[in-house]
């Protein structure tokens, strides 16, 4: 927690927006030094230091300055960067805040008929750092954690280009080869639909008839070459593609090559977004062991968790201090689940909040995954709740994991302690200390 003297501290408001800054500074007793509009650009931040700086230097009894501003999209991180590291501003030691705007909103509602203006939105955001509510707030952690975190986000764009592409193709898929898609377990021919002997057969082969019409040593020889030899038993392979195949509905002759090219096109998009994410992958390694954090190191101590889900959960996360316990932090990452009760009705099926940072939630979501195949605790409670329903099992499974998850990740990081396989009791007691 940063200890500030708010006597002697002055608070600069600043809202952003795309073309401008309008900037409103005080001091603890509401006197207003600074009430002006900048260009969102280098000029603009330049300017806006220089005024900074005067304010200071004509009152003696200033010795510390706190920004505060919105998070507005990509709007607010030049500004944000460029303050907490002039050196013009070094001597006053400024810290500056990114605030989430529902905090601000809620802080405006004591303001009662107050109108809505840029002047007023900057002498809202100033008035709620005077007020000391930046104190459970983190403050700006510079550029190094900014480049983990585009990175690290990035990556969950990448991978959910991989998802949209999937589920754009399964109709594709469907029209082609009708009974391969909704084969399961030993019934299907391979283990990955969307792999490479798979995308082979889907695209080199016109048809289904060509499948069929395959000789044994012919078709053996194709999927052999196309896996690299790597299917256990590559003639019950062939035998479970030729049923699926002669299983399959057959179609128009014009329609074949029309969906050959569709189905290329979306593997090779697929291969080529697996491609960018291990390249992704390596840049996240790299900047995460140019900084090597303590919370990285004992993070990557949990069976599971290699660099990338470390990489990704400290970038959310920060610093763990910012969270009073699991659940606020669980509640930060949006795995908390609403109430749907009434009367003497209690819901039993409840839906996950997601109102919270999608990132983290995904990177938890991704970890949890991870580590239930390392932890035998974490296997079974995800075998346990898997159980419990007929419907949406897995997410829900992996959702109650990642909850469980959260914990063991809030109480390593706080007690700064590696894990060694104990089991954690003590990482509750830290929430009522």
């Amino acid at each position: 927690m940063i200890k500030i003297n708010y006597m002697s501290t002055l608070f600069v408001g600043i809202d952003v927006s795309s073309k401008s800054n309008v900037v409103c500074a005080m001091d603890f007793d509401e006197n207003k030094y600074l009430s002006s509009s900048f260009k969102n650009n280098q000029p603009g931040a330049e300017e806006l230091a220089e005024m900074i700086l005067n304010c200071m230097n004509s009152h003696p009894n200033l010795n510390t300055i706190v920004v505060a501003l919105e998070s507005t999209s990509v709007y607010s991180i030049h500004i944000a960067n460029y303050l907490s590291t002039c050196e013009l501003l070094m001597p006053y030691k400024p810290y500056i805040f990114c605030l989430n705007p529902k905090m601000t909103a809620n802080f405006r509602k004591s303001y009662v008929g107050m109108d809505k203006t840029d002047p007023l939105d900057a002498y809202l955001i100033a008035d709620f750092a005077r007020c000391g509510r930046t104190k459970k707030c983190e403050p700006w952690r510079g550029s190094q954690f900014l480049a983990l975190k585009r990175l690290t986000r990035h990556r969950l764009h990448l991978a959910e280009c991989i998802s949209r592409e999937k589920t754009y193709m399964v109709s594709n898929l469907y029209l082609k080869f009708s009974e391969l898609q909704l084969l399961d377990g030993d019934a299907q021919p391979f283990s990955n639909i969307y792999g490479a002997t798979s995308s082979a057969v889907l695209t080199e082969f016109m048809s289904l008839q060509e499948i069929i019409d395959s000789s044994e040593d012919e078709l053996l020889q194709f999927l052999a070459q196309k896996s690299r030899k790597r299917i256990t038993d590559i003639s019950k392979t062939s035998e479970l593609l030729k049923k699926a195949a002669r299983d399959s509905y057959r179609l128009d002759k014009c329609m074949y090559e029309p969906l050959n090219v569709s189905l290329a096109s979306s593997f090779n998009c697929i291969q080529t977004y697996q491609k960018e994410i291990k390249l992704i992958d390596q840049a996240i390694e790299k900047c995460i062991n140019g900084m090597n954090p303590n919370a990285f190191i004992i993070l990557k101590s949990i069976p599971g968790i290699g660099p990338v889900w470390a990489s990704g959960i400290l970038a959310e996360i920060g610093d763990i201090t910012a969270f009073h316990s699991s659940d606020a932090l669980a509640k930060y990452a949006g795995l908390t689940w609403l109430k749907n009760d009434s009367g003497d009705f209690i819901s039993e099926d409840n839906r996950v909040s997601k109102a919270g940072n999608t990132y983290l939630r995904y990177y938890l979501g991704e970890g949890s995954n991870s580590v239930r195949r390392y932890i035998p605790e974490y296997g079974e409670y995800y075998s346990k709740k898997f159980a419990e329903v007929t419907k949406h099992q897995h997410k829900r499974a992996l959702a109650l994991t990642s909850r469980k998850f959260v914990r063991l990740v809030f109480g390593l990081l706080v007690k700064n302690q590696l894990y060694t396989g104990e089991k954690l009791d003590a990482e509750l007691n830290i929430e009522s200390n």
